[in-house]
């Protein structure tokens, strides 16, 4: 009692004391709460900024700013940087990207709902697709093929990974590339990379066709004839036929029942020419497609029968059930005849171009039945340089 005393004698003898304690207290509550809060905005700001960057690499399209801004410059929709992530968000300047198949296949499949609604000027254009092994020794003739057309075409090269396509910065393949996997003949990792290009181009939705060729394809119309029959085509170009031999119903697996039957099996040629919507379907595929990766398998040969398989059971009515590129089957064996310079004349490509076949043309009959020729040999490119002007007109 005396200690408690003498403590309450001090407070009374000293109130300005406990007055000062008092303000200090508060300032130094104060102060605590100025810097929490502080330290709270910055956490934010750095957690917005983090969600940004994270959705920029979602997105996964990395241009340089020079770009971008030369983008922007050309559209009439917005101005500066805002425009940017629109931009690329329709038409993806840069192919390169860290996305896996699945995460690439989901957003391509990815479609608006307002159907032939587009809040930009769109012209259609039609996607080049090559599927080759490294180079494209018929690059120089594709180039003329393309020159002067620029707004009406997209590329799109899978090559087997590692391999750099080395052209100059004028040329249309510059910076083309896909991210790509091992190809391997005969395997499903065909189809994969078929999946692969059609995914990587439906990115752009610009491109409306989608055509699927090798390095030994060559064009056998000019561009305007090619862009024009296949833009107002109203079937895509898939090969898709019943083959009742070993060749065919052959490669058929029960054990993919019930959701796959024999009589829904097609086989066809892997070049195809598809439309946006069926290329949509293709990529949001797997149920399908599990069933061919994990029964079809050699020699059953995925890339001739999963397309014009699934195309069959469900789109049937959208394609024509033929294919816009020719080979010649003749010689028998598991690949096509290779051409080199001594079969390449004029009325060589005439042969092809005008070969004697009628097929349907939205409803109607044509002699046009192939834009496209394989395969024909490295050697061959400079004859068939010298016939672009007085056969292929271009």
């Amino acid at each position: 009692m005396p200690r408690c005393r003498v403590d309450k004698d001090e407070g009374e003898k000293h109130p300005g004391l406990l007055k000062l304690m008092q303000i200090l207290s508060f300032l130094v509550v104060f102060v605590a709460g100025v810097v929490i809060g502080l330290a709270t905005t910055s956490h934010i700001s750095r957690y917005f900024t983090s969600q940004n960057e994270l959705y920029s690499l979602i997105n996964h399209f990395s241009v340089p700013n020079t770009l971008v801004e030369e983008n922007c410059s050309g559209s009439d929709m917005c101005k500066g940087r805002e425009c940017s992530s629109f931009h690329l968000f329709i038409h993806p300047e840069n192919l390169t990207h860290t996305m896996s198949d699945d995460e690439l296949f989901w957003r391509a499949s990815m479609v608006s709902k307002k159907e032939d609604y587009y809040p930009f000027k769109r012209i259609p254009k039609v996607a080049f697709m090559f599927l080759t092994r490294g180079p494209l020794p018929m690059l120089p003739l594709w180039e003329r093929f393309f020159s002067g057309h620029e707004k009406l075409f997209s590329i799109y090269v899978h090559a087997l990974p590692g391999y750099e396509l080395n052209v100059t910065s004028s040329s249309a393949f510059y910076r083309r590339q896909i991210p790509s996997q091992y190809v391997s003949w005969g395997s499903v990792s065909l189809a994969d990379a078929e999946r692969r290009l059609l995914a990587n181009a439906l990115l752009d939705y610009s491109n409306e066709r989608f055509v699927l060729l090798s390095e030994s394809c060559i064009p056998v119309y000019n561009f305007q004839t090619v862009y024009k029959y296949l833009i107002n085509s109203a079937h895509s170009f898939v090969e898709s036929y019943d083959e009742p031999t070993r060749y065919g119903r052959g490669r058929y697996s029960r054990k993919m029942l019930p959701d796959i039957k024999l009589q829904h099996w097609r086989k066809g040629s892997q070049w195809f020419e598809i439309s946006r919507g069926l290329a949509v379907y293709i990529v949001a595929d797997t149920r399908y497609y599990t069933l061919f990766k994990n029964f079809c398998k050699p020699a059953c040969y995925p890339d001739e029968h999963y397309i014009p398989t699934y195309l069959n059971m469900f789109h049937g009515s959208l394609n024509s059930n033929r294919t816009v590129t020719w080979v010649d089957w003749s010689m028998g064996g598991p690949h096509p005849a290779m051409y080199e310079p001594a079969n390449v004349t004029e009325s060589f490509i005439e042969s092809i171009r005008n070969n004697g076949t009628e097929c349907l043309y939205n409803s109607e009959t044509t002699s046009v039945c192939y834009l496209f020729a394989r395969k024909f040999a490295p050697s061959t490119l400079e004859t068939l340089l010298n016939l672009t002007s007085s056969v292929m007109n271009f």
